[in-house]
């Protein structure tokens, strides 16, 4: 009996899969969309099933660990290791492609500081005479702006409380401050975004009663206003309807499951002038420093703003200025802007040092670079060209535990960064994470601390354009105070 049973199973299970593939076969011929399918029906698929699975094969079995984009294994493996304090140290010799055009080589002094000699590097302080509560930076490396909604509750969690650990500062992005922000006690940068998220009135301007409601929590220590990023200069904040849950609704003061899209630019900030008596609005009513950050093509915008900063007076300067870099990322952004627009920060951030030196406005506006800058090398390059501060975001994304799956905006981010499913979200352990966001931080200081202590200097602030060198297409590097010499030194700008 058990028999004729299981035999008349099987048979059931036959005509099953047999319908199902005649079901599918009639689909494939008759649809229009796919030409494999119309022409090749059912073995099509196994077309499409490889072409998904090729860039997981790629990341793991086929590029070398110096070939990925945009972070290659060697970078993410390091990153690891400096989160899991496991030490930056390799066997037998480097990967680094030290002969390829770009590549980054420091100067190494023939008689290195002693460990007696070397110092922390000095906090600076910014908008220090400008603004009644100055912030202090005490770290050289900060972490980016990574709104929440972009990245989820635990992930903005153990920012908080990684960057507290580490005396670092944390931007919340353009999404709001939220109690997930300020539940480690950590300087907070609130970025003011083109949509003024959690900073609108309901017809969507800048509340100043909100303004001050903000200002009002000890721990945010500064304003930044987004002109741009470098993922998507010209664009606005993208976050998918899906990513906007009632909470992210909430602290947007806006609609839940829609689509969350910021203006291309803010509508009342049409030139210069409009920026800086923007600046002097938001500093007069929080009594807190107030920077911007912009992605640049070229030298217009830097000419523009210190000629008018120059014309109006100090009082006038934002207090910092964050540089995007061209290959900054971003949770959401069309392609065709990530690939092609606005200069990269190799390029960008000595144009602005330089400006700012010419017009003798360094000493006022603070400069912080951010773009791809997540190893210790790319922040003593930095520091070098003339940045005061480095910004990162993916570089602590990955601290988080971030496998660079390239899923940020479909909600599905396995590790549960960039995603906001409670299933997804539980592999992230706040605690846990957050140690380990403190130890990046920790570790990309003391390396960085190490490279300038190589090159003969007792602490990073040191570093000079002459201590790192550029290699060329030639094969031969050139040191960067030659490819971008100091410009002649100008007497500071008039109150």
């Amino acid at each position: 009996m058990l028999d004729v049973l299981l035999a008349g199973l099987g048979v059931l299970l036959a005509i099953s899969v047999a319908g199902a593939l005649l079901f599918l076969y009639v689909q494939d011929v008759t649809q229009e969309k796919h030409a494999v399918l119309r022409n090749f029906p059912l073995v099509g698929h196994l077309r499409y099933f490889f072409e998904k699975l090729g860039e997981y094969f790629r990341q793991y079995f086929f590029l070398g660990d110096r070939d990925e984009r945009p972070f290659d294994r060697a970078t993410r493996s390091w990153v690891y290791r400096m989160a899991k304090n496991e030490g930056g140290i390799i066997g037998f010799g480097s990967t680094y492609p030290m002969h390829q055009p770009g590549a980054l080589v420091f100067v190494n002094a023939p008689f290195p500081v002693l460990e007696e000699e070397q110092q922390d590097a000095p906090a600076v302080i910014i908008g220090e005479g400008y603004c009644a509560t100055p912030f202090v930076g005490k770290s050289l490396v900060n972490i980016s702006a990574m709104s929440f909604g972009a990245i989820s509750k635990p992930a903005v969690r153990a920012l908080s409380r990684g960057a507290a650990a580490a005396g670092c500062w944390l931007d919340t992005g353009e999404g709001g401050l939220s109690p997930h922000h300020l539940e480690g006690g950590c300087d907070i940068i609130f970025q003011i975004g083109t949509a003024k998220y959690g900073v609108r009135d309901e017809a969507g301007q800048l509340s100043d009663e909100k303004l001050r409601a903000v200002a009002a929590h000890q721990t945010v220590r500064a304003f930044e206003i987004k002109l741009s990023q470098g993922a998507k200069p010209g664009k606005g904040g993208v976050l998918p309807g899906n990513k906007v849950t009632p909470e992210i609704a909430r602290i947007r003061g806006i609609a839940e499951g829609r689509d969350s899209l910021s203006p291309n630019r803010h509508l009342e900030i049409a030139n210069i002038d409009d920026l800086l008596d923007r600046v002097e609005h938001v500093r007069a009513l929080t009594g807190k420093p107030v920077g911007v950050k912009t992605a640049i093509g070229g030298r217009r915008f830097i000419d523009e703003l210190t000629e008018a900063v120059t014309r109006r007076g100090l009082q006038a300067a934002p207090d910092f200025l964050t540089l995007d870099g061209g290959e900054g990322g971003s949770g959401a952004a069309p392609q065709a802007l990530a690939d092609h627009m606005a200069m990269s920060i190799d390029e960008a951030l000595p144009l602005v040092a330089d400006a700012l030196l010419a017009s003798g406005l360094k000493g006022r506006i603070r400069l912080i670079a951010a773009g791809q800058l997540v190893t210790p090398a790319r922040v003593a390059w930095a520091l070098s060209a003339g940045a005061d501060f480095v910004n990162t975001a993916r570089g602590f994304m990955f601290s988080l535990g971030c496998i660079q799956a390239l899923r940020c905006h479909t909600n599905t981010c396995p590790t549960g960064v960039t995603t906001h499913d409670p299933r997804l979200q539980r592999g992230l352990v706040v605690e846990d994470k957050a140690a380990r966001v403190a130890s990046y931080c920790r570790n990309m200081n003391k390396e960085v601390a190490m490279i300038a202590h190589s090159c003969g200097l007792r602490q990073a602030r040191e570093l000079r354009r002459e201590h790192v060198r550029i290699v060329q297409p030639s094969g031969h590097s050139v040191a960067l105070d030659t490819l971008c010499p100091y410009p002649a030194p100008a007497s500071a700008a008039r109150s």
